[in-house]
């Protein structure tokens, strides 16, 4: 029967009439995911080939050459940009190859900028895939042992030395941007003064700026095979239960002459976006989609559980929406054909 329904208003008011149909709500949604916003990071080693990563599916070890098949892939698509990761041919307790003229990641950035010059090559600015420990920085050890410090602790100032050396070798190949990632502090002025004297002062410094020692890296660890022989991180990446911390971080990055912000990771720290963010507008934010929240979509999508495609751009859009402007992400190829469709 009849369902007699007794209106209390005129509902003169009505959100749902702007979302009708896809072009209407298309024209006013308030925050767009490009293909232009992502950032495609790629995994060189020495020899040839490619060698999946069985934690990332889709992801790769790739030679020199099947980086700039990647790159080329990324540029076809919009994607502008790749951050590159080494895994040197040999370790040692600094990470020699790190700032070797002939190492990998210098390789790959003669090669992708002489194929694709207006490809912007990122690079990763850190000891850990290099050095034999697998920490971030010069352990406390040998001839850099500190008797008031713990045995093996990552020394912070030694490894300030050792990070200006990197960022300049890879300005010297001709990489657009430079991004310490090791949570030293000081490591920003460390290297915009070693690039300013080695005139790269227009080399722009992306700084991971907040970098959580978080449970979500376990698959890049074993993409870069980076992960530490002893020991974690926590003495210099961030607890995460603190946000407050994060703005001292980004204020002391911001003062120290950083170009642009990074948050790491991004999915369970959009609260940590959104406060960078807000507290320095002026700057570019960038957020790093991080290993292990793709390898948790890619696993859920596998099993038949949910939609990929629907759940990574509503993904990477709850980054952009959190106030990220650039997100580093392994979804960037399939994202930007997604979007494209």
């Amino acid at each position: 029967m009849p369902v007699d329904y007794e209106w209390k208003s005129n509902l003169l008011v009505r959100p749902r009439r702007l979302r009708t149909n896809p072009a209407l709500r298309a024209m006013v949604r308030e925050v767009e995911l490009n293909a232009r916003d992502l950032i495609y990071p790629l995994f060189v080693r020495h020899g040839e080939g490619k060698t999946e990563i069985a934690s990332m599916p889709g992801i790769a070890q790739l030679s020199v050459s099947e980086s700039v098949r990647a790159a080329e892939q990324a540029a076809k698509l919009g994607v502008p940009a790749v951050i590159l990761f080494g895994i040197p041919s040999t370790k040692d307790p600094i990470g020699l190859e790190n700032f070797d003229d002939n190492g990998i990641v210098q390789q790959a950035i003669r090669a992708i900028k002489k194929e694709i010059p207006n490809m912007v090559v990122v690079t990763d600015v850190c000891l850990c895939e290099y050095t034999d420990h697998g920490h971030c920085g010069i352990l406390n050890t040998g001839e850099h042992y500190h008797s008031h410090l713990p045995q093996g602790y990552v020394l912070n100032d030694e490894t300030l030395t050792i990070l200006g050396k990197v960022a300049v070798s890879h300005a010297q190949q001709g990489a657009d941007i430079v991004a310490p990632s090791g949570m030293m502090d000081g490591m920003v002025e460390a290297i915009r003064e070693a690039l300013d004297e080695n005139d790269f002062v227009n080399t722009p410094i992306l700084s991971y700026a907040v970098k959580y020692a978080s449970a979500y890296y376990g698959p890049f660890r074993d993409a870069a095979e980076g992960a530490p022989k002893f020991g974690d991180r926590k003495s210099h990446q961030m607890d995460p239960g603190n946000i407050q911390e994060a703005l001292r971080e980004a204020e002391q990055d911001v003062l120290e002459g950083a170009d642009m912000l990074m948050v790491k990771p991004a999915l369970a720290y959009l609260d940590v976006i959104r406060a960078v963010r807000s507290a320095f507008p002026h700057l570019p934010m960038a957020a790093y989609n991080v290993s292990g929240e793709y390898a948790m979509i890619k696993a859920a999508a596998a099993n038949g559980w949910i939609d990929e495609e629907k759940v990574t751009l509503e993904t990477l859009t709850g980054m952009k929406r959190a106030g990220a402007d650039l997100i580093i992400t392994y979804h960037a190829l399939d994202a930007a054909r997604w979007l494209e469709s």
